[in-house]
């Protein structure tokens, strides 16, 4: 059985920057290249899973997000493939909710596709609907600071013993120890 991270982008990977629809506006919140190699080094698969409303709301397409994973990829400059599979989310809130966080469905696919150990899971994000899907899916959660996570909003037994890091990097140091 593997262990693996699953991933937000926005605000874990990246710089949120409300409906991203242009590569060159990337930015890499720091250490997390470092955090990625790291995590790599420890054994974990990594999952990339996002939700991308921009998608269904029409603000762009499927292949600008792709354009956006590919210079994602090309700035954090580790040996690929670096996600192990991925998920992006198109719909909107007001869809009805396949992929989209809160939703546990891609985790659990990804759980049984690639004989991971549940105890060894995290999704990782730094919105209420990351550490949802997470909850939702039976692993654990890690929040990243940020105004996206509202720890009053989230059901009591998610937000009681939920571990909040400062960012990616730092929640993968307490992985080494």
């Amino acid at each position: 059985m593997k262990k693996a991270l699953f991933l937000d982008r926005d605000g874990t990977i990246i710089v949120d920057k409300n409906y991203l629809a242009d590569p060159m506006q990337i930015e890499l919140i720091p250490g997390a290249v470092d955090a990625l190699r790291v995590a790599v080094d420890l054994g974990y698969l990594l999952f990339l899973f996002t939700n991308q409303s921009g998608i269904g709301r029409k603000y762009f397409t499927m292949d600008v997000v792709k354009q956006i994973h590919e210079r994602m990829l090309e700035l954090i400059g580790l040996p690929q493939p670096l996600f192990t599979d991925l998920c992006i989310a198109p719909e909107t809130a007001e869809e009805p909710q396949i992929y989209r966080k809160p939703s546990p469905r891609f985790i659990l696919e990804m759980i049984h596709k690639h004989t991971l150990a549940p105890r060894q899971c995290y999704m990782v994000g730094d919105a209420n609907s990351d550490v949802m899907a997470g909850a939702n899916a039976g692993i654990k959660s890690i929040g990243l600071t940020g105004p996206r996570l509202k720890l009053e909003a989230l059901p009591p037994e998610v937000s009681d013993t939920l571990p909040v890091f400062p960012c990616l990097l730092d929640f993968i140091r307490h992985l080494q120890n």
